[in-house]
């Protein structure tokens, strides 16, 4: 949060309407540290405010919301260029958050993606492109239909050139190693050797020394100060001794050459880098398969009922497409006729392809099996599913976790620590080396620069985020940030909603039983139901949609009773006992026991009968859904405690209860109740994470450590929850479950493996083995150590690919 000391800042405020409400917001920020001014300035709706310290904006922003009133501010992601280690991405952040209007900035090495929040009356992207260069980095400013295009664009340049100057300087290499190993009495070998070594140095190196003075510039460091001090110390070093061999003779040393050592340093590292970038492309793979599902053409029906092709681009909300069998659906929305069966696989999971008819919704990017049918464009562009799943996982993939916060800090102060300790070797070499001491401790500071890799600290966190967030898309299970991702491995109690969640959330029947079955009753019973509003008649409805209707006389609905019309002269009742009662309608006893046993097990009966006697009774309920009992078990075996809220009645909910297994529940529980639970819970020292798929369950999700939403409930359950499961399977919970658990063992496997490597690589590379068994390492060993180790993190990450 950033900006100049002393500069006034301008905080555009929302619902500041009143004097009264000035005053609050006035002494709000009063109470936050860091503040020296502030002033309200009602009629510009913005407060004006000077501070001392560069965290204060953020404070006082989240002090103003917490007030309740607003600051608008907005948040955008831009793809960061140039960037080629974890320092970078440090440079970069720390750049962006000192600029003029910035509230929050967060950059991703594995991503190369800067999240930054600011304030548009203060500052623009052009301004945060202008405070990127000046570090020596650069911002990509694209629309975000074009953005992607242009990225792969630029990425694709930019593998092919690392590609082809890993080729050149391997071929460049390979002869200065055999002369120097083999042949160094040869005549002219040090020039054949310098003739080698220069261009693969000053040409196919040259970015590492470029990259080094736009940081030094900044008085900053990074990989590539690392890179150039050690190859341009190596390289000078060994042109004067090519030059001036005497100074050293005269003094009886022997005068050696290191190209093979400056070669092979930059052979190795881009030929790291070029393994990196191909490594960290299939981290992404989940966003480009995600992004490959939408088709770039459809076929629409114009208003005089000809079809025409259109670019999806051109779609528009409300247009009539065609989809035609084995077709991918193009955008959201409505089927208006036709039917067919639809792969949703890429946002469920479930290979099963669901069967779509008139008015159901039809998503973007799902596949289209063997029927055809149209419909009408409801979500375009960036409205529909897919665009919002695209955005959810691009965004989880670039925040970071709780754990990357110390590894940043640690990447910041590495380099110029490295550059310390290489400083250290060389003069303890000096002093303590005896003759050979400034040889062996040049190359023993070169092999320090060279071993140390911030990289693979920089790596290990972001690439495995990325892989585990990508994995759960294919699955199902949308992660909205690394922190839900990296916590829910620790969720020892999970707080279940009944409807829509463990249940189907939409009443079906059940059971029924006639007394007499026949054609003509059937279609009698469904055209009562379709004429009444009552929401239990759309079940039966549902259920009985393969009858035909009939016409009926004088239709009555009876409230809080059912409904009732004639037929052939003959009155038909449709409704509760009550009404039965009433028109003392008479009921056979199998009946009445059916009905009864229904009863017993929660479930709503609804009764049929003409004027004399009872024709059929229905059992209605809200059905368990098929994996929400397996899944329940699966949870509870995993030693996770189990909670189940309801609005519903003690018998309703004692019985869901029973048939899944929960042996903890709480019925006709407000939703104000639900949160107070979830803290309750919490108080007790358990993680709790909450699943719902209503309204009503929106502050519990706010509430609880982990948040899951169903995919079928409301959107702001979704807005509210950290992780979404799309297909509303509760199976998926533990499979996100197991997904934390695989992730964060990644994460600190990576962790172990990049600070074992640093510790143990660099005393071995200033010479603390030389004391003991006159061991030293060559740099040329150490280069491919470092490049190697990038590669280890994140292939280690790919391997959760795998994982099932």
């Amino acid at each position: 949060m950033a900006t100049n000391k002393k500069k006034p800042i301008y905080l555009p405020l929302e619902d500041v309407d009143s004097e009264h409400c000035a005053l609050i917001v006035d002494k709000g920020l009063a109470q936050v540290k860091g503040i020296d001014t502030h002033k309200i300035e009602l009629n510009n709706h913005r407060a004006k405010i000077t501070v001392n310290e560069t965290e204060t904006l953020s404070a006082a922003i989240k002090a103003i919301q917490g007030l309740g009133y607003g600051v608008t501010t907005i948040k955008q992601s831009f793809p960061v260029l140039n960037m080629t280690c974890a320092s970078c991405a440090i440079s970069t952040e720390s750049g962006v958050k000192y600029a003029e209007g910035v509230v929050n900035a967060s950059v991703n090495f594995a991503t190369a993606r800067l999240s930054v929040e600011y304030l548009p009356n203060m500052t623009d992207p052009l301004a945060l492109q202008k405070a990127v260069q000046s570090i020596g980095f650069d911002l990509l400013l694209e629309d975000e239909s074009k953005e992607q295009e242009t990225l792969e664009g630029i990425h694709e340049k930019k593998f092919r050139t690392l590609k082809l100057k890993t080729i050149w300087a391997v071929l460049l290499a390979l002869p200065v190693v055999i002369i120097g190993m083999f042949f160094m009495d040869m005549p002219y070998g040090n020039e054949i050797m310098w003739f080698f070594t220069t261009p693969v140095v000053l040409w196919l190196g040259k970015d590492f020394f470029i990259n080094a003075w736009k940081q030094a510039k900044h008085r900053s460091a990074n990989m590539d100060t690392l890179v150039a001090l050690s190859t341009g110390i190596a390289y000078i070093f060994s042109v004067f001794n090519m030059v001036a061999p005497d100074f050293w003779n005269n003094r009886g040393l022997e005068a050696h050459v290191y190209f093979e050592a400056a070669a092979v340093i930059i052979a190795f590292i881009l030929l790291g880098k070029l393994l990196e970038e191909k490594a960290k492309g299939n981290t992404s793979s989940a966003i480009k398969k995600l992004m490959g599902l939408q088709p770039k053409t459809v076929t629409i029906i114009q208003s005089d009922g000809t079809e025409k092709r259109i670019p999806i681009e051109e779609v528009n909300a409300g247009d009539v497409i065609v989809v035609k069998p084995g077709e991918k659906i193009a955008v959201d929305g409505i089927v208006k006729s036709g039917n067919s069966y639809v792969d949703e696989s890429m946002l469920s999971g479930e290979p099963i392809p669901v069967l779509k008819t008139e008015k159901e919704k039809v998503f973007a990017g799902t596949s289209n099996q063997k029927g055809s049918f149209q419909f009408t464009a409801k979500k375009v562009g960036k409205e529909t599913m897919l665009a919002q799943i695209i955005k959810m996982v691009q965004d989880a993939q670039g925040s970071k976790a709780p754990v990357q916060k110390l590894v940043d800090k640690i990447a910041g102060i590495f380099v110029p620590m490295v550059i310390s300790i290489a400083i250290v070797t060389f003069t303890l070499w000096v002093i303590l080396g005896g003759e050979s001491g400034v040889v062996q401790g040049l190359l023993a500071a070169v092999t320090v620069l060279v071993i140390a890799c911030p990289c693979a600290l920089g790596l290990a966190t972001p690439t495995a985020i990325m892989v585990g967030v990508g994995k759960g898309a294919e699955n199902g299970i949308l992660i909205k940030d690394a922190e839900s991702l990296e916590l829910a491995k620790k969720v020892s109690a999970i707080v279940l909603d009944k409807t829509g969640t463990i249940t189907e959330g939409r009443p079906q029947v059940t059971d029924i039983k006639w007394v007499q079955e026949d054609d003509t009753t059937k279609q009698i019973l469904l055209s009562l139901e379709k004429h009444s509003e009552h929401p239990l008649a759309e079940a039966v409805v549902k259920h009985l949609k393969g009858s035909t209707t009939i016409t009926l006389n004088n239709f009555e609905s009876i409230t809080g009773k059912g409904a009732k019309a004639a037929y052939n002269n003959v009155t038909y009742l449709v409704g509760n006992a009550k009404l039965l009662a009433e028109n003392k309608i008479s009921i056979a006893n199998e009946l009445q026991l059916h009905a009864d046993k229904w009863s017993e097990q929660s479930k709503t009966v609804i009764w049929f009968a003409d004027n004399t006697h009872a024709l059929a009774a229905l059992a209605i309920s809200d059905k368990i859904k098929e994996t929400s009992v397996a899944a329940i078990k699966q949870l509870q075996k995993m030693g996770i405690e189990l909670y189940m809220l309801t609005g519903d009645n003690e018998a309703t909910a004692k019985a869901i209860a029973q048939q899944t297994g929960i042996t903890n529940y709480k019925a006709e529980v407000l939703p104000q109740h639900k949160a107070d639970f979830v803290k309750k819970l919490q108080q007790q020292g358990k993680v709790v994470a909450m699943v719902g798929d209503g309204i009503n369950d929106s502050t519990a999700l706010a509430t609880a450590d982990v948040s899951i939403a169903m995919g079928k409930g409301s959107d702001i359950a979704m807005d509210v929850a950290k992780m979404t499961i799309i297909s509303s399977d509760l199976s998926k919970i533990s499979q996100a479950i197991r997904l934390s658990k695989h992730t964060v063992a990644t994460i600190k496997q990576n962790l172990f493996w990049a600070f074992i490597y640093n510790l143990i690589g660099i005393p071995i590379a200033a010479g603390i083995l030389f004391p003991i068994n006159g061991f030293l390492l060559n740099p040329m060993i150490a280069g491919a150590a470092m490049a190697l180790s990038s590669v280890s993190v994140v292939s280690n990450s790919l391997r959760l690919k795998w994982k099932k």
